[in-house]
């Protein structure tokens, strides 16, 4: 377990979203883009981190500040944080799949060389009651680019959703906030379990936000069991309201362990539906971002 891990703040911009970027902000839902929507993201992506540089301007410390994006829309961006000090994290999925899958296949290693991220990401999709053999691949997809990262001092990021069973929403009379609070952070554990049993090494887990710290505390335990002393704990946004990600950071922050958030639509996705309408300026659009972020490292840091 030597080096694994990750402990200081860390507040993430997450604009890694591809399908979902396309239909909230243009309502495009076809996987085949035109050049012009590709080029059209990248511009608006470009904004998102113009609201990050002035958030960090505004005085969040650049060491703690950092971007997540894909390549496909976010290649002037990572080389443009690089370059400028913050730490960079690099998504390698494939946009909107129920089974994880890289996005250039086995040449993986090639395109995250090219950008040097501090970070490489990985979203799944992955429910410990769901299907074994499923989840089974999953497991050995993600030990490989884990382990690879390890090997290259590159710190790895995992993002689990676990999205409820049809048996489990039952559970709790079809309550998705029920199934959130009740059942979703054993859920969590056994998870991360059936990873580290399979040697899946992770330096940071991305956790959708949760409002009872001592679920994070439990999350937390079962993410440093065995000498992964330093492994830690991001609280993501899940696209939710501010009110609900402001109690899932005020839950957090109360845990040793919880370093900080990654949090992407519910910042950017109202001022650049807004720009994308003509409502208001690339600059307002800019600021707003900018605003939404440090509110939420305000919440956090204080």
């Amino acid at each position: 377990m030597e080096n694994l891990g990750y402990t200081q703040p860390l507040f993430i911009m997450a604009c890694d979203h591809r399908a979902s970027f396309a239909k909230g902000i243009f309502g495009v839902t076809s996987e085949d883009w035109p050049p012009e929507l590709t080029e059209a993201i990248r511009g608006y992506k470009y904004l998102i981190y113009q609201g990050l540089l002035k958030a960090i301007e505004q005085g969040v410390p650049k060491d703690h500040a950092a971007i997540l994006i894909d390549e496909l829309t976010g290649d002037k961006v990572l080389k443009e944080a690089k370059q400028a000090g913050i730490a960079t994290i690099l998504t390698v999925e494939r946009s909107g799949q129920a089974e994880f899958t890289f996005e250039y296949g086995e040449d993986f290693p090639a395109h995250i060389v090219k950008y040097g991220p501090t970070f490489t990401k990985a979203l799944i999709r992955y429910n410990p009651d769901g299907d074994a053999e499923l989840n089974a691949r999953q497991r050995e997809k993600l030990k490989v680019l884990g382990d690879y990262c390890h090997q290259n001092n590159l710190k790895f990021l995992i993002e689990p959703l676990i999205p409820a069973l049809p048996h489990q929403l039952a559970e709790v009379a079809g309550d998705k906030h029920r199934y959130d609070a009740e059942l979703r952070p054993d859920l969590t554990i056994r998870m991360i379990k059936e990873m580290q049993t399979d040697g899946v090494e992770v330096d940071i887990w991305k956790i959708e936000g949760l409002e009872n710290p001592a679920s994070y505390e439990e999350i937390i335990a079962q993410a440093r069991e065995g000498g992964r002393n330093e492994v830690s704990i991001v609280v993501l946004g899940r696209g939710e309201s501010d009110e609900a990600v402001q109690k899932w950071l005020e839950a957090g922050k109360q845990v040793k362990g919880v370093i900080g958030f990654a949090i992407g639509r519910t910042i950017f996705m109202q001022p650049l539906m807004d720009l994308h309408k003509q409502k208001i300026t690339q600059d307002q659009a800019i600021n707003k971002i900018c605003e939404n972020y440090l509110s939420f490292y305000h919440i956090f840091a204080h």
